[in-house]
């Protein structure tokens, strides 16, 4: 499923072999749930791509290295090696000069030096960290965390302005400069005759095959509109910058898409949507607003959900991370909702509102701020639902909706 989204962008491999490139999940990969239940912290989106592409085809750009390894947690080794089957999937082993490089960095276009060994930190964890075989070769054998405890022991530690994800409303935080940032990256403008522009024509590309209806109108004047293939936007739609609208998506007549946004693959996205991550997959095809939220894949939002993103007395957001809150910092904080879940036609979701997995929301009245994976929770009430198998069975028909099979990786895994 997500290894046809991720390959379109990935570069060859360098031909010149000189070192191995690991990328390690940490312990604060759970500080991202429910985003990162299903998938490894390197996959969420930020921007116009993942981390993970981020840091192959722009950190790593001129590195000379023969292999990717990516270490994640053990129950979606095969998941990740069904998305990824080029990359060796926890079989790392400490022998070659190897670049260790955090599943969370979010890559911003710094320079960064790896010719002398170093440990990078970030406010407590590791960054980044380069080893030679000769630091590396007495732990044959060892975990990825005695690997990195062991370079956090021998070698210098400095500590790095690179960023790390921390927690889910910071890939919301980020997103606008990094569509910016990538825009520029991507070096592309084009717009096809008949669109109305507000701002710089060069501040616009639409891809060829992109179908725009008559009345849209594009500004750009905030920042950068990016339309990816085979997309459709329908009549009377407005989209501001900075914005990206990935491949095969539909935005429907009417809709306002207010800057910040990152939507797609293969999504159908009426209604408002401003300051937003649409992983893929996923709709919200009728009226509604959705702010300062992430959506995760195979999602949708029935007619008229609308999430809160900001409170009533202006004061900061608080988000239910493990079962616990924690303050955000933030004023607006909108909801993060994981993959395959649903919410009924008139769903409101309170403001920093968490939505598990394969949870359905009911709610006639403000959703509670956190819904369990798994749960359904309709009229004030929390309950199993119809359980796995049926929650499994709705999975398959959505996708095969849009012509994608759940994987028996993917069962196991929700399994």
């Amino acid at each position: 499923m997500v290894k046809n989204i991720e390959n379109a962008y990935y570069h060859a491999l360098p031909s010149s072999l000189e070192m191995k490139i690991c990328v390690f999940e940490d312990d604060s990969v759970r500080n991202l749930y429910p985003l990162t239940m299903t998938r490894a912290a390197f996959e969420l989106r930020v921007g116009m791509s993942s981390l993970l592409q981020k840091v192959l085809n722009r950190m790593l750009r001129g590195l000379k290295y023969d292999e990717v390894y990516l270490e994640v947690r053990d129950y979606l080794t095969p998941v990740i090696r069904n998305r990824y089957p080029m990359y060796r999937v926890n079989e790392y082993k400490p022998v070659d000069d190897t670049l260790f490089i955090n599943s969370r960095l979010l890559y911003t276009g710094e320079e960064l030096e790896f010719g002398e060994e170093v440990v990078a930190m970030r406010e407590g964890s590791i960054a980044y960290a380069y080893a030679r075989s000769s630091t590396l070769e007495s732990l044959k054998g060892a975990s990825m965390g005695e690997v990195l405890q062991h370079l956090c022991r021998e070698l210098s530690c400095k500590e790095s302005e690179v960023r790390l994800i921390e927690w889910p409303w910071d890939l919301v935080k980020y997103n606008s400069e990094m569509l910016t940032k990538e825009f520029a990256w991507r070096g592309r403008s084009r717009v096809q005759e008949g669109i109305e522009v507000i701002g710089e024509r060069d501040m616009v590309y639409i891809d060829p095959s992109v179908r725009v209806y008559p009345h849209v109108v594009v500004d750009c004047e905030e920042g950068p509109v990016y339309i990816d293939r085979d997309v459709r936007i329908y009549p009377y739609t407005f989209i501001q910058g900075p914005s990206y609208i990935g491949r095969g998506t539909y935005i429907m007549p009417c809709a306002r898409i207010r800057e910040g946004c990152s939507i797609g693959p293969v999504c159908r996205v009426g209604g408002e949507v401003e300051e937003s991550i649409i992983h893929g997959y996923s709709n919200k095809y009728h009226d509604g607003f959705l702010g300062h939220a992430y959506v995760g894949e195979w999602v949708n939002l029935g007619a008229m959900t609308t999430n809160s993103d900001l409170k009533n007395d202006y004061t900061e957001v608080q988000v239910f991370i493990n079962g616990k809150p924690v303050n955000t910092g933030e004023l607006k904080v909108g909801a993060f909702i994981g993959d395959h879940a649903k919410t009924s036609i008139g769903t409101y979701l309170i403001t920093g509102a968490v939505i598990g997995i394969m949870a359905n929301v009911l709610a006639p009245d403000i959703s509670p701020k956190y819904v369990p994976p798994f749960t359904w929770y309709v009229k004030g009430i929390f309950s199993r639902g119809f359980g796995l198998r049926r929650a499994l069975r709705t999975a398959e028909t959505m996708m095969s909706r849009r012509g994608v099979k759940l994987s028996e990786e993917e069962r196991r895994m929700y399994e």
